[in-house]
């Protein structure tokens, strides 16, 4: 991966709204500004399902040690907005602006918080899209099922793209989620006319972001290293969810991971580089705003948030 000054040379450039709840949350990384937008969190109820190969009482201990309730994993939805001079990049939409009714406004939250962070949802140049996973997409319809950036080019993983348009694939979906899954993808992508922009892993998508091949949850799951003048920050998206339980024990196999195996192959090998190579990391369900070191222990990697 490419060198990466230490994060103490990342300048510091952090603003939030009134609200007791921080929103957005802005940091300056070289020439560039990322700013992670909150979209909300959604508290799911621990079942022995969450994990496949732990059980239930071992994950239960794990979120009480991280000081969450037992029984209740917290999931953050954490998408950022990549300021390249005059250009504007979105990675990741949120869980989509009709969320915040299903939610009772507990997630839906990024359109909202894009306007109190003064970003203008017409002024987004590229939207990227990691992988197909609804948190991920549904943001880029509004409630009404128009277009969300209307102005914006839309790049998507031409590896993720080939899976979820395959007619073939979609026959052989045999759970519920996963034809489920299917179904938001056409209707999201129908809407939009399929009018999307394919790149392929170790791509540069856009001035200093390259797009990074993470595969196992899902599978063309992508993340992306932005550099800029010698400072680089990795975007994970999901490689890991919950830090608490898949950073910790990195060997943890989660049931909406589409290849676990992999997912855990995929962890280690990244989780091992960003802790050796000290590169900052941006985690879409890490505890909002998401940025953090990797730091390896002796069961697995803890991610330690920076405030920068």
């Amino acid at each position: 991966m490419a060198d990466t000054a230490p994060a103490s040379s990342v300048s510091q450039i952090k603003e939030s709204t009134e609200s007791p709840v921080a929103k957005f949350y802005r940091y300056r990384l070289g020439a560039y500004h990322i700013t992670a937008i909150f979209d909300g969190c959604s508290n799911v109820p621990l079942t022995s399902s969450f994990v496949l190969n732990a059980t239930q009482e071992e994950v239960s201990k794990a979120l009480a040690v991280a000081g969450f309730d037992s029984q209740t994993v917290p999931i953050t939805f954490t998408p950022i907005v990549v300021e390249l001079g005059s250009r504007l990049v979105v990675i990741d939409t949120g869980t989509g602006e009709a969320n915040l009714e299903r939610s009772k406004g507990l997630s839906g939250q990024f359109q909202m918080n894009l306007a109190a962070a003064g970003i203008d949802r017409n002024a987004i140049d590229t939207v990227v899209i990691s992988h197909f996973h609804g948190d991920h997409v549904n943001g880029l319809l509004t409630a009404d099922g128009e277009r969300a950036f209307p102005n914006a080019e839309i790049l998507a993983p031409s590896r993720e793209w080939s899976f979820w348009m395959n007619d073939d694939e979609m026959r052989r979906a045999s759970t519920d989620r996963m034809k489920g899954l299917f179904a938001n993808n056409r209707r999201i992508f129908d809407r939009l006319r399929r009018q999307v922009t394919l790149y392929d892993w170790d791509d540069e998508i856009a001035p200093g972001i390259v797009a990074v091949g993470t595969p196992g949850h899902s599978p063309g799951h992508t993340s992306y290293l932005i550099t800029s003048e010698g400072n680089s920050v990795f975007i994970q998206s999901d490689v890991t969810n919950v830090p608490a339980l898949f950073a910790c024990h990195p060997e943890w196999q989660a049931a909406f991971d589409y290849d676990p195996e992999m997912a855990v192959e995929t962890r280690r090998r990244v989780y091992d580089m960003l802790s050796s190579e000290r590169i900052l990391v941006q985690g879409f369900h890490f505890p909002f705003p998401g940025v953090a070191l990797i730091d390896r222990t002796a069961e697995g990697y803890r991610a330690v948030p920076v405030d920068i």
